[in-house]
Formats: C-alpha cells, sequence, structure tokens
C-alpha cells in the first residue's frame, strides 16, 4: 500500500510582502484602504507611513528607468531632501483612488508640513507605482516625489524674518521706546597694553556713573573674551546712553585698547523711566528658548517683565517664514539656490496704548533717584483714575513695588479711619479727643512718635499731629468691620483689572481690641500698596472711587466698577484736614511748595522693633493725586516727605 505525505506550504511571497506593508501601517497608525490586496493602494498607504515614519522596508522602490532601489537608501534620501523640516515630517493625505493606466497606478497626494508658529503649508504631489513581473507594486522614487522643485542632493531650509516690533505709547499716543543715541565701548585685543590694569579702570569708570548702572558691568568674561576674539576685533563690553559715556569719557577715553562706536537703541527716555510697569526687551535668553522652542529662535527680541512680558507676543507680532532649497558647494557647505518654494510674511505687532505721561513719570524718577532704599511712588489723574507714573527705585532694575509691595501703611491709614469715623458720626473736625502719651488695650501700649502728648484737642488737630493713642482710643466706634467698610468704600481689596498684576490691599477686620486698635493707624494684618494707597488718595479728592486705569489698548476686561459717592460732610472734613496737615502738621515740610497741597504722612513698623520702619506720604495737589513709599524709610517726614517734595516741585503746574 503506498502511503500519501501532505505537500509541504510554500508562503506565498505577494502574501507576505502585504502582510509586512499591513504590520508597518498599524504601527504607524494610518488606516489602510479597503480595496483588494493586488491594488497599488495598499503599497501606496505603506510608502506614505513609511515617509512619516522613516522606516520604508515594507515597500519596494524603483527608479524612474525600473531599477530597484533599497528602500532605506529612499528613506534617507527623504530625510535629507526635507533638511531643517526634517523633524516634523508632513502630513500626507491620499486624494481619491489610484487611476492606472496599463502597468502605472498615479495618485495624488496631498503633502502638509506644519512649520513654526503652526504655519500651514500645502501642496499636491503625484506619486506613480509601477506593477512589476512578480505581480507586485512598487513605487517609482524620484525626489520631485517630495516637491516638484527638488532634485538629487537638494535640501529644504527655513528662512524666518522677524516683524517689526510695535510700541508701547504714552497717554499721547506717542512711542515710549524710541531709537536714542548710545555709545558702544568695547575692547581691542591688539591695543592692549595692560588686560588687568584695563579692566580694573573701566571697572572703576562705570560704578562712578550717577545714578548708578543697576545691573552693574559685569566685567567678569571680559579677560577670556579678549584672549579668544581675533587681533583687530571689536569686543563689546556694553552700550551706554549718550548722557551716561559723557560723564566718564575723560577717563576711559584714552585707556589703551579701548575703541568706541556711536550707535541708536531703542530706548525709554530715560534707564529708570517706568521700567519695573514697562519691563524690558532683550535678546531671547536660554530660558525662553526651552520654554518656547516653536516661537524663539536665537537673536530674537523677547520681553522679559512688566507690560513688555505680559504683551510679547501682542507687541512682537508674527515672524515672516520662507522655505528655500539648498544645495551642497564643492566644500560640502550648504548654499541657497535661489529658489523659494514658499512665503508667509512677517506681521507686525500691535501697539499697546499706556495712560503713562512722560513729564509726571519723569518727574516721578527724579524724585526717586537720590534715594539708595527700595522705594516707589504712583501718581494718578483725580478726574479719570489714569496712571500717569509708576516708578520705582533705586535705579532701574528691581521689583514692581509700586503696584505689588505688600506693607503696612501706617498712618497715612488715617485718612481710612478718619472717614469711618466721620460717616458713623462718632467724630467731628473741631469735637476733643485726647492725644495721651500712652494708650493701652488687652495689655498692649501704643505710644505716639517719640511719645509726645497733645492732651484734650480737638480732632482735626489729632490728625494733622497724627496722635496715634487718639485713633487707639476710638477704634471701638468703627465696629469690628467698620474699618474694612470705609477701605472698600476707597476701593481697597477690590478686584482691579488694569491690565497687569496691582495689589489692592487686604484691611484688619474684626479681631481683638488689641487688633482694632492698632489697625486704625494702619498697623496690625493691614496691608496696602502704593498703588492701592494712590487709588484710595485720589478718591477721597474726587468724592468717589474710580479704579486706576494703566491700559487704553488693549482695554481691560474687566474693570472694577465705580464707587458710590462718599458722604460729603465726611469727605469735606477729611480734606479739610489733610490740608491742615501741610498748613500745620507733620507735612508742614510741604507748605511752601506750589500749589495747594494736601496729604498725610505715615510711619509703619514692620516687624517687632518699633525702630525698623517704613516710611510713607500719601497726597494730591490739583488733579493729581500720589503715594510715595520707602522701605526701611524710617520717619516718613526725613525720607518720604522730601520725595514728595522733589515730585511736586518737578511736576508740570496746570
Amino acid at each position: 500500500m503506498a502511503l500519501s505525505y501532505p505537500r509541504p506550504h510554500r508562503p506565498n511571497p505577494a502574501r507576505r510582502l502585504a502582510a509586512a506593508a499591513t504590520t508597518a501601517l498599524l504601527a504607524a497608525g494610518v488606516l489602510v484602504g479597503c480595496s483588494g490586496d493586488d491594488g497599488p493602494q495598499r503599497t501606496l498607504d505603506a510608502f506614505l507611513a513609511g515617509w512619516r515614519s522613516g522606516d520604508l522596508q515594507a515597500v519596494g522602490m524603483i527608479d524612474p528607468l525600473g531599477a530597484k532601489l533599497p528602500s532605506a537608501d529612499v528613506a534617507r534620501e527623504i530625510k535629507d531632501l526635507s533638511g531643517e523640516l526634517a523633524a516634523t515630517p508632513p502630513t500626507l493625505t491620499r486624494r481619491g483612488e489610484p487611476k492606472i493606466t496599463k502597468d502605472i497606478a498615479t495618485t495624488t497626494v496631498q503633502v502638509e508640513w506644519t512649520l513654526p508658529g503652526q504655519t500651514r503649508w500645502a501642496y499636491d504631489r503625484e506619486v506613480r507605482l509601477a506593477h512589476g513581473d512578480d505581480d507586485q507594486w512598487q513605487v517609482i522614487w524620484e525626489p520631485t516625489v517630495v516637491h516638484e522643485q527638488l532634485t538629487k542632493g537638494d535640501r529644504l531650509a527655513l528662512r524666518r524674518d522677524v516683524g517689526a516690533r510695535a510700541a508701547v505709547l504714552d497717554n499721547a499716543g506717542k512711542p515710549l521706546v524710541t531709537p536714542r543715541p548710545v555709545v558702544r565701548v568695547g575692547v581691542q585685543p591688539n591695543g592692549v597694553a595692560d588686560l588687568k590694569k584695563l579692566v580694573k579702570d573701566l571697572d572703576a569708570a562705570f560704578k562712578a556713573i550717577r545714578p548708578a548702572l543697576v545691573p552693574g558691568v559685569d566685567l567678569a568674561d571680559l579677560p577670556e573674551r579678549v584672549a579668544k576674539a581675533e587681533p583687530g576685533a571689536f569686543v563689546e563690553v556694553v552700550s551706554l546712553r549718550e548722557e551716561a559715556y559723557r560723564q566718564i569719557k575723560p577717563r576711559i577715553y584714552d585707556l589703551p585698547g579701548t575703541k568706541f562706536i556711536s550707535d541708536k537703541i531703542d530706548l525709554a527716555p530715560t534707564r529708570e523711566f517706568a521700567r519695573a510697569v514697562l519691563g524690558t526687551v532683550d535678546p531671547a535668553q536660554a530660558d525662553d528658548l526651552a520654554a518656547h522652542p516653536d516661537r524663539y529662535v536665537v537673536g530674537d527680541l523677547v520681553g522679559h517683565g512688566g507690560l513688555q512680558g505680559r504683551y510679547d507676543e501682542r507687541l512682537r507680532g508674527g515672524p515672516g517664514l520662507t522655505v528655500v532649497v539648498e544645495r551642497p558647494a564643492e566644500d560640502g557647505k550648504l548654499e541657497p539656490t535661489g529658489t523659494e518654494l514658499f512665503r508667509r510674511e512677517p506681521q507686525p505687532g500691535q501697539p499697546l496704548k499706556t495712560t503713562l505721561d512722560v513729564a509726571v513719570q519723569n518727574a516721578a524718577d527724579g524724585a526717586l533717584r537720590g534715594e539708595s532704599r527700595r522705594s516707589a511712588l504712583v501718581a494718578l489723574r483725580i478726574s479719570d483714575g489714569t496712571v500717569l507714573a509708576a516708578a520705582n527705585g533705586p535705579g532701574p532694575a528691581g521689583e514692581n513695588l509700586a503696584f505689588n509691595a505688600q506693607v503696612p501703611p501706617g498712618s497715612t491709614f488715617k485718612m481710612v479711619s478718619a472717614l469711618g469715623l466721620l460717616d458713623r458720626g462718632a467724630v467731628t473736625l473741631d469735637g476733643p479727643v485726647d492725644c495721651k502719651k500712652t494708650f493701652t488695650v488687652d495689655g498692649r501700649s501704643f505710644k505716639n512718635s517719640d511719645n509726645f502728648e497733645l492732651g484734650s484737642v480737638p480732632f482735626r488737630t489729632d490728625f494733622a499731629k497724627s496722635c496715634n493713642t487718639a485713633f487707639a482710643a476710638l477704634a471701638p466706634k468703627l465696629g469690628g468691620d467698620g474699618l474694612a467698610a470705609a477701605g472698600r468704600s476707597l476701593g481697597l481689596e477690590g478686584q482691579w483689572d488694569l491690565g497687569t498684576d496691582a495689589f489692592t490691599g487686604k484691611v484688619s477686620t474684626g479681631g481683638s481690641p488689641a487688633e482694632q486698635a492698632a489697625a486704625s493707624f494702619g498697623q496690625g494684618t493691614t496691608l496696602v500698596s502704593p498703588l492701592a494707597m494712590a487709588g484710595a488718595t485720589a478718591a477721597v479728592a474726587r468724592g468717589h472711587f474710580e479704579q486706576p486705569k494703566l491700559l487704553i489698548d488693549p482695554a481691560p476686561a474687566t474693570p472694577a466698577p465705580a464707587g458710590e459717592q462718599l458722604k460729603p460732610a465726611s469727605v469735606e472734613a477729611l480734606r479739610t484736614m489733610m490740608r491742615e496737615v501741610i498748613t500745620t502738621g507733620t507735612g508742614s515740610a510741604l507748605k511752601d511748595v506750589p500749589g495747594e497741597v494736601y496729604g498725610k504722612t505715615g510711619t509703619a513698623e514692620y516687624d517687632n522693633n518699633p525702630a525698623h520702619t517704613h516710611a510713607w506720604f500719601v497726597g494730591w495737589r490739583g488733579d493729581v493725586a500720589f503715594a510715595v513709599f520707602v522701605e526701611r524709610g524710617g520717619a516718613s517726614t526725613a525720607s518720604a516727605v522730601p520725595i514728595a517734595e522733589r515730585f511736586l516741585r518737578a511736576l508740570p503746574t496746570t
């Protein structure tokens, strides 16, 4: 009997290729068409998936003459042709079914690149496939598959054109930052006689500039940079405004090796001009590039801090992009061919219009210029609440204390306490209130500056002379929430929208009798910013609260509503007392300042040591209300009041 054996199974090569293609497509997340196994669609879809993934092993490739090509070589050539776009392969979409003529199938494919800034560049290409003798479809490869203008060896490259950065405008609609003359100070290595001495002399000269450069010029790496530079190179040290350069020109001009180049740079009117509010514009830093690799490249100008940082995208606009073709030269270096494949024009930025007034800001900056301690001055127009100036010192650096400080207001808060007491009928201008040397509440003793006492005097005198013990004794008449209610009527603790960060205050409420006594003259847990106190002062002068305004365009979306009218009798009495602070009280140093000045001094303890105090002055003249703050300034009459005087004397009169 003959034995019968089953025939061995021999895998079909075509089925093996199709299975491999299917595996590759599934791995790439591509949906394979539903046509038959013998059609060109599967091979085409496998090719499109392999183009994106960089793996074409599942696809047969031939050149236009029919010669077979290694799939790995084609994948490598696609990557090379893609050049600077290789890291972000295009999205590839088959448009319709292949058209088959004899043994050639032709399909239109949309190639869509996503360029930096989410810019879309899309175009159609034809992909051809040939049906081979082995009954398999193979892709006919040539560089024009990627783009019709590409040939072997070409590379796609990106060129980026930065749009014009828009200006930050003042209240007259004029740019605050404009091209201003500077002198670029540098060193030419082959002219240096003694590098160590040169660094020392330059350092001493830069430190002599007034107002001081903040931050200072760091020369630590200058010797290394000089050593690495070409002998005749210009090694830049710093760019100085002309006025700063002129101060030290006699000291540095003849130093061996120094070189100077006159130039113009976009700058604010002065180095310190509202700098903490406006922010700065600088070359992109490492953290900018790391945080936003799709937005910035080396050399871009980027806003940092203040309005420049917050509204950087609006101000900088959109960069222009051009896709060009490059080709290796004889030395292998890529050179442009002059062929442009795509262009997006740069979009100019949109300006910001602020309420800042150049003359008032200069007066504010000038008033702080001689102050070595951290300080701030905010000025508002009473009639409409616009911020005319926001200065921070010393120098141009530092945080925006003017808007964001959270510090006790000291006796400037007697303005708020007095309003609350007047509203409740607890005091009158001429009603007697005892000003004792000390006043004790729940075992806590309160005293006046320099331990003065006035005895039983009219309330207006207690206010003008800033008697702490009188206000501590009156605190129970405000009740647990009376002080906070008075503060809120002046805008404190409000939800303000200025288009930038600002602290609107936190007023003490409730608390023990000792806390209420302390809060009545601006101690305890009450905290404010200079902007908040300037807003409250303007509300007293105006008769109702208006939220301070800094930005006109774009206008903030949700500004705080205007406050209710203050009680006329109360606010008129308060204004009378604030005038008497100047004529007979603690602000009498300002009584010979031109115009009718109103105000209130303040000294605020900020820790458990009574000798550690901040200094304040709030007030107004004409249509300008303002607040002055000096961190650790001691007595307000020695620091804050002189700053107020400098400001008022420099302030343009109307």
